[in-house]
This record gives structure tokens, C-alpha cells and sequence, in this order.
């Protein structure tokens, strides 16, 4: 009986997966000035035993203005740079697990209180706020501060900031870059004719408002090692009439592979407050195919992805290459030993936990050395 192909490995950009279960960026909003403290450490460390192919840090700012919240992550100088050391020490003390990085801006979405307090935008003059920047000084709610337009000047730091992180990264010895283009944060506004409106080079038509997230990636492609991977989390549409969708996806998707592009992982939303979502199992599905009928890359798959078999149908039909899975980790940190069990496949785990083994599943778990 041949293995299931949830636990078949994949070469992503020169990086070897033992498994297609990726693990998404998940915000923590538990920062203190965009460093990372010991709660990133038991969150990651028990990420890292999950016998998951792939660990993704949560939406890492590359400017301190481009944190969603106040209590967001950084990495925009050596002060977060030690501090995410500190944190990638003591997990990789315990597991062997490549592990990602998601740089972000959050642009106009920026500057907002913690979500278990309301996540409302906090206004410039609020302790814990600031001005917002985006491709156009419109706001993501009419009721919300409005954001400044980035002239040429403030596009040029941002891009530099994207590479000085990828820089850092690379220092950090992580295995690869994830660049957060969609959930309506920075980049996807300016891909989305609903939030660019600007009349220059990077506003109006499809290839002008591909042209600062291209640069972008450019620079981060630069910036990092060529033998580890960049990839990109697009969100395959806005759900809004006249914005963002998955035509002008499969364009970007195709010029981000033309440019090196190791991956592209297909989301969706964020962007609109009148996006008309059909929140459902399997609803992100049919963009992430979409895309992956055309590149030649891999194509990660995310969004209500909760059952075993359901995730193997998602790569046994071709639709995706590989699973994202956010919160379904989160309530349930073993769940690729469960699906190990379930398929008669294998995971990786620290010695400390290999008498947890069922005697019914003596090869379920093996030594992650």
C-alpha cells in the first residue's frame, strides 16, 4: 500500500521536507517592543515537536510601523535579531525541524489594539499607536484614521527593510523566507485595485500594482541565500466585486515564479470589510488549485483544514502540494501524530517523548536526531 501523501517528502527551493504539513504563521501578539519573549518559546518549542514538515514564525515586522499590533513581532535590528536568537536557541536545542519566517508590513491594517481586548485601530495619539502608510490614504473602515500615501522615499525604506530582515534572517539560520502579500496587509494593498488608487508607476494597471510587491520580492530573493527558499502567501481574492482576484493572482503567481519564487501559499481575504466570505471546509480550495494548474511550483493549501483524510484528498486529487495548517495547531499540537497514526505513517519527535509511542503503533514515532 503506497504512503499516503500527506507524509511524503517535497523539496521546496533546495529545502527537503520529511512532510507536506506546514505549519502557518500564527500572530502571538506577546512581544514587548517587537521582541520576542519566553512565550515564544513554549509556543514554538511545542510547534517543533509536532512532527510537522515545516515551523513558520508568525508575521514578523520589518519596520517597526509595520506591526499589526504594538505587541507584534520584529526584526529590524539587533536588538529583536538577539532577541529571536535567544528564542531559536533553545527550540532547535530539541528538534531538527526547518523552520520559516514570514516577513510582513501591515500597512494601513496597522496600529491596532490586542485581539482579545477588541483589536480595534488604535489613532496616532494613543500610547500604544501610530500613522499608518499605505499605497493610498484611504482606510481600511471610513470610521479609522486615515493612512499616508508612501511616496517614493517611504517605498524605497520599506523595501530595504524587507532585505534587512531577510539579511537578519539569514544570520538566524533560518531555513527559509515566507513574504506576506495577502490578508489585505502592505503588499496585497497594492496589488488590489480597491486600496491602490495611486496615478504613478505603481498604481491603475495589473502590472503597476505587481510592480512594488515584485520589488520586494526581488530584494528579499537577493538578500538571502540562493540555496534556501522565498515564498509568498498571496490571498487568492478579495470577495469583494472589483477587487483583487484570482485571475490577477495566477498573473502575480506566475511573475513571482519567473523571478525565483520557491512556493506560493493561497489564502484569502482580509483586504475589504465587505468581503462576502463562504466560510467552509475546503473554501480557499479551488484558488489554491487555480494556481497550481498554473505554475510549476509548489502550492500550499490553507483554511479549514481539519480532518486526516480530508487534507490527504487535498494532495491526492493535485489540488494543492502541500497543507497549511494555523489553528487546528493550536488546538491540537499533535495533530500530524494523530495523522501519522491514522495513515500508518511516521513523525519525528524529541527521545523524551518516545514512550508515549501506543504499543498498537510501534513504528509511530521515531528519534528527531
Amino acid at each position: 500500500m503506497p504512503a499516503a501523501k500527506l507524509f511524503q517528502p517535497l523539496t521546496v527551493g533546495g529545502l527537503t521536507l520529511d512532510n507536506r504539513i506546514v505549519i502557518a504563521p500564527m500572530c502571538q501578539y506577546s512581544a514587548e517592543d517587537g521582541a520576542m519573549t519566553d512565550w515564544h518559546i513554549q509556543h514554538l518549542g511545542q510547534l517543533a515537536a509536532s512532527g510537522a514538515g515545516l515551523l513558520t514564525i508568525e508575521a514578523t515586522a520589518v519596520e517597526p510601523e509595520g506591526r499589526i499590533s504594538f505587541a507584534d513581532v520584529g526584526l529590524w535590528d539587533d536588538r529583536t535579531e538577539a532577541a529571536m536568537a535567544r528564542v531559536l536557541e533553545a527550540v532547535r536545542r530539541h528538534s531538527t525541524m526547518p523552520i520559516a519566517i514570514q516577513l510582513a508590513h501591515a500597512g494601513r491594517k496597522a496600529s491596532t489594539d490586542l485581539p482579545w481586548r477588541g483589536g480595534a485601530q488604535l489613532a496616532p495619539d494613543h500610547q500604544n499607536g501610530w500613522q499608518t502608510v499605505a499605497p493610498s490614504a484611504l482606510p481600511f473602515e471610513a470610521s479609522e484614521n486615515a493612512p499616508t500615501a508612501l511616496d517614493k522615499v517611504g517605498l524605497d525604506r520599506i523595501r530595504d527593510a524587507f532585505a534587512d530582515a531577510a539579511r537578519r534572517s539569514a544570520r538566524l539560520g533560518l531555513d527559509a523566507i515566507q513574504i506576506h502579500g495577502a490578508h489585505g496587509y502592505l503588499l496585497h494593498e497594492f496589488l488590489s485595485p480597491l486600496s491602490n488608487r495611486r496615478e504613478d508607476e505603481y498604481g491603475g494597471s495589473l502590472e503597476n500594482r505587481m510592480r512594488f510587491p515584485l520589488e520586494v520580492f526581488d530584494a528579499v530573493r537577493a538578500a538571502f541565500p540562493a540555496d534556501r527558499p522565498v515564498s509568498v502567501r498571496v490571498s487568492g481574492t478579495d470577495w469583494v466585486d472589483g477587487g483583487w482576484d484570482i485571475g490577477q493572482t495566477i498573473a502575480f503567481a506566475k511573475a513571482l515564479e519567473a523571478r525565483g519564487a520557491a512556493a506560493i501559499h493561497v489564502s484569502s481575504g482580509g483586504l475589504d470589510p465587505r468581503q462576502a466570505i463562504p466560510v467552509g471546509p475546503n473554501y480557499q480550495v479551488p484558488l489554491a488549485r487555480a494556481v497550481r494548474q498554473a505554475v510549476s511550483i509548489p502550492v500550499v493549501a490553507v483554511g479549514l483544514i481539519i480532518e486526516f483524510e480530508q487534507a490527504e484528498a487535498i494532495l491526492a486529487t493535485g489540488d494543492a502540494d502541500l497543507i497549511g495548517l494555523a489553528r487546528t495547531m493550536l488546538y491540537d499540537p499533535r495533530w500530524p501524530w494523530h495523522a501519522a497514526a491514522h495513515f500508518g505513517a511516521q513523525v519525528k519527535v524529541p527521545p523524551q517523548y518516545l514512550r508515549s509511542q501506543p504499543r498498537r503503533f510501534r513504528d509511530l514515532l521515531v528519534e528527531d536526531r
